[in-house]
């Protein structure tokens, strides 16, 4: 199958993917696009919502309609790394045997990820640059495709663990979740208050998307594009009223795989300007650090985003 077959049956399956998720989700439709876009880039994904928006129900559909295991970790203050990540144990013939941990799946939800301390919250770091383990100095690989999609609430902030920006940056996207509109809460109810929820169907493989990640990766981006890209990302270095650091390199990284993704997914051969700004805020709101005038004028890092791409 050539490239452009690949990707206009990626498009296809794009449609199907949404349809059948839509048979359990209401609403939220900006999510299922952002937590699809960063599946197909192979990338991780953060989701910031408060409580009651069915996070944790979107991973999992996702991760059935997808094909792939799924595991739920529910992040704590008394969590351990092992528990993550597995361990050794000493089995009958008095030999190490690694059980692996709840890691080890195609789709991982880390629920909660900031509400356990840092040296927990760093046992993913592997993980999820590498796409391995390593206990007791072996290395585990993990499955492939392998995918962090954690969640965090915004507004309650005791006895929490805000994460570091080593590991915010290993997330390809950062997603807000609004509240549903009324016409979609009222569906909600209705759907969910009278019988059990729809069974969703698998539509794709992990080979499938295996396969659409290889075509994604050798579609051609104009210079003109990625120089877009680079400029989007180094005017948030430069002296600004509002911003204490800038977006790294991996932004500018990011912001190339994303549009090329999000072109493949609605029909383009290759990516143009349109499609960076496209996922720039994804990409962008939590490599920005605000400063003092920031939070004391309530701006927001989105409204920064916002202003550079209209500069």
């Amino acid at each position: 199958m050539t490239d452009k077959e690949q990707l206009d049956l990626l498009t296809d399956r794009y449609r199907t993917l949404k349809q059948e998720i839509a048979k359990v989700i209401v609403g939220q439709h900006e999510a299922v696009d952002s937590l699809l876009l960063s599946v197909f880039s192979g990338g991780h994904c953060l989701l910031l919502g408060v409580p009651g928006l069915a996070k944790t129900l979107m991973v999992n559909t996702l991760a059935q309609t997808l094909g792939l295991s799924f595991s739920r970790i529910q992040f704590t203050p008394d969590l351990m790394p092992s528990d993550i990540t597995g361990s050794e144990i000493l089995d009958r013939e008095r030999n190490f045997k690694f059980i692996q941990g709840p890691v080890f799946a195609g789709i991982v939800l880390a629920d909660e990820i900031n509400r356990t301390p840092p040296k927990t919250q760093a046992a993913l770091l592997e993980a999820m640059q590498e796409r391995r383990v390593t206990v007791g100095g072996t290395s585990y690989p993990l499955p492939s495709p392998f995918f962090v999609l954690a969640t965090q609430n915004p507004i309650e902030q005791e006895g929490t663990y805000p994460l570091p920006e080593a590991q915010l940056d290993r997330f390809m996207f950062n997603v807000r979740l609004d509240y549903p509109s009324f016409e979609e809460e009222v569906a909600i109810v209705k759907q969910t208050t009278v019988a059990p929820a729809s069974q969703v169907q698998r539509i794709l493989s992990a080979d499938d998307i295996l396969a659409f990640q290889e075509a994604i990766c050798r579609m051609p981006v104009a210079d003109n594009v990625v120089e877009y890209a680079v400029r989007l990302v180094t005017s948030t270095r430069q002296q600004n009223k509002y911003i204490s650091w800038g977006a790294g390199p991996r932004a500018s990284q990011y912001l190339i795989v994303g549009a090329r993704t999000y072109a493949a997914l609605h029909g383009k051969y290759s990516p143009d300007a349109e499609d960076v700004r496209a996922v720039a805020h994804n990409v962008l709101r939590h490599r920005i650090v605000r400063n003092y005038f920031a939070e004391a004028e309530g701006i927001s890092t989105d409204q920064i985003v916002n202003e550079l791409l209209m500069s």
